[in-house]
């Protein structure tokens, strides 16, 4: 039987992946927490653990009328971002897939009536960098990666079904997989003529102080385990536009048990912020109870 080993709220901003002098340009003295946490990340979880497939919640990669999870062989490429290719360019990816994982997900979810799902083994179908920043910093070597997109249509129950029926996906098969929910917190950045003046990591620049508010009691919540909460702050939450819906959390924590998941979140990074966004690491510890 499968089962969720570890499981992780990440940030993938942009500047992680630039060179030390640009991101000393855009955070000046005082830096960035997120870098080294990835790093650390990688060397007191991921290298502890025996992973299979690591299935990364996509806030990049926004899809219409049905959940859609990679299936692919293997993706291999160079990436560069058309939204900041200043930044991000020219990084090559490699990454194993696990079509098993992906169809046995879609055949769970289309045997009902109340979801839709694509395993999706194009090999067109384009890589985001909410997948690909991470792996410099969490890729061991031959595990799979999957990436699984944020249906725009979708509601916070279709995103923690979507989550439940991939853990059910997870346990039939023999696997041990990490869950990756890349994106932020609240995300709004400041408008273009003040962006310069926002962009070190201090919470001063988060883009509202009602903002900073409310991402600190998402935090708060998470490191004491109360997933039930998070999930009933929602329609609260929103009005401070969490990334991607804040889907790519309640995919994760669906994946996890949905609101009866009480597992305690260990930060592996500071609270800041990104151009006004709200950012920050957070693991979950396995195993979970699904």
């Amino acid at each position: 039987m499968g089962e969720i080993v570890g499981a992780a709220i990440v940030s993938h901003v942009p500047p992680i992946v630039m060179s030390d002098e640009a991101r000393t340009v855009i955070y000046g003295a005082v830096g960035t927490t997120l870098v080294d946490g990835l790093h650390r990340m990688r060397r007191e979880k991921f290298d502890a653990l025996d992973i299979d497939s690591v299935i990364v919640f996509d806030t990049h990669w926004f899809t219409t009328v049905e959940h859609i999870l990679t299936a692919h062989e293997r993706r291999t490429g160079i990436f560069t971002s058309s939204e900041l290719p200043r930044g991000m360019s020219g990084h090559h990816y490699d990454m194993p897939g696990d079509p098993e994982l992906a169809k046995r997900y879609e055949s769970i979810s289309n045997a009902r009536t109340d979801t839709r799902a694509l395993a999706c083994d194009d090999p067109y179908l384009p890589v985001h960098y909410a997948t690909t920043n991470l792996l410099p910093f969490l890729q061991k070597g031959d595990e799979a990666w999957l990436s699984m997109g944020v249906v725009q249509t979708g509601e916070p129950d279709d995103f923690l079904l979507a989550g439940e029926l991939l853990g059910q996906a997870i346990r039939e098969l023999d696997r041990k997989v990490v869950l990756l929910a890349s994106g932020g917190l609240s995300h709004r950045f400041w408008p273009l003529k003040e962006f310069a003046q926002h962009e070190a990591a201090g919470l001063e620049h988060i883009r509202t102080p009602e903002a900073r508010a409310a991402d600190e009691r998402v935090l708060a919540w998470m490191q004491q385990g109360d997933h039930a909460a998070i999930i009933d702050f929602w329609p609260e939450y929103r009005q401070h536009a969490p990334e991607a819906f804040f889907a790519h959390y309640l995919m994760m924590v669906g994946a996890l048990g949905g609101a009866r998941c009480t597992a305690t979140g260990e930060l592996f990074s500071n609270y800041e912020s990104s151009a006004g966004t709200g950012q920050v690491h957070v693991w979950f510890d396995g195993p979970f109870a699904g």
